[in-house]
């Protein structure tokens, strides 16, 4: 009990600091994948062109003060939850020369990423097993993830389908086996295996480009279809 309150005091004195005023802060967002053979790169660099405020900052930090002194943190929503999965049947399906097939949960107003170019996504991978869809892995406990974009960082699916998304934009991709994982991904509590190039599901959102951006908004999943390998 006593490091939980020592933690929230630490959260809530660097509220005093960050709400001070001050210019924005420009810095840098450490950002690591749980699965390494995802192999993205370890930082996204955040440049002039796109300052973190402050506040921003702060109301983070004040989440995750509460979260301390509460003992709990809350799970983030799905990118696409059951309402979202239903709606989906009625968004229609585009299919790439390439064979991979996809629907916009969400189109986003923002840039397309060019080529080379990191983004900052958050995203799930789930296979078709016995009993249904079972997700394998996902970004959504933990802290977004930095992809440069047409260079192969990923599986050749996900790489694709993120280079015709726009910022903001939530899609569904249905990835091919001859566009998945071609060593496929061992098995971890919880989670199923995928043998090698195996189809999956990824659902995907692009949340931001340094560069070209000038806000970082992470936003949680929506609920309806209104929306390395």
């Amino acid at each position: 009990m006593t490091i939980k309150l020592a933690c929230g005091l630490c959260a809530f004195t660097l509220l005093l600091f960050i709400f001070s005023p001050s210019q924005n802060l420009v810095g840098t967002i450490s950002l690591r994948s749980p699965i390494s053979t995802l192999r993205c790169p370890s930082r996204v660099r955040v440049s002039a062109e796109a300052p973190i405020s402050r506040r921003a900052i702060g109301q983070g930090a004040l989440t995750t003060g509460l979260a301390v002194i509460g003992g709990t943190a809350r799970a983030a929503d799905p990118l696409c939850g059951d309402n979202c999965v239903s709606d989906l049947e009625r968004v229609p399906l585009q299919k790439t020369i390439s064979g991979l097939e996809y629907r916009d949960i969400k189109v986003g107003q923002g840039d397309v990423p060019p080529k080379a170019f990191d983004v900052v996504v958050h995203y799930t991978l789930s296979v078709e097993t016995k009993s249904g869809l079972k997700e394998f892995f996902s970004s959504l406990d933990g802290r977004p993830l930095d992809i440069r974009v047409g260079t192969g960082m990923v599986i050749p699916g996900l790489d694709e389908g993120l280079s015709t998304m726009r910022s903001g934009g939530v899609r569904r991709l249905y990835i091919p086996g001859s566009l998945s994982f071609p060593k496929g991904v061992k098995a971890k509590p919880g989670s199923p295996s995928v043998p090698p190039f195996t189809p999956i599901v990824a659902d995907v959102q692009l949340i931001y480009i340094p560069g070209l951006d000038d806000d970082l908004v992470i936003q949680g999943g929506e609920d309806d279809a209104s929306a390395s390998e």
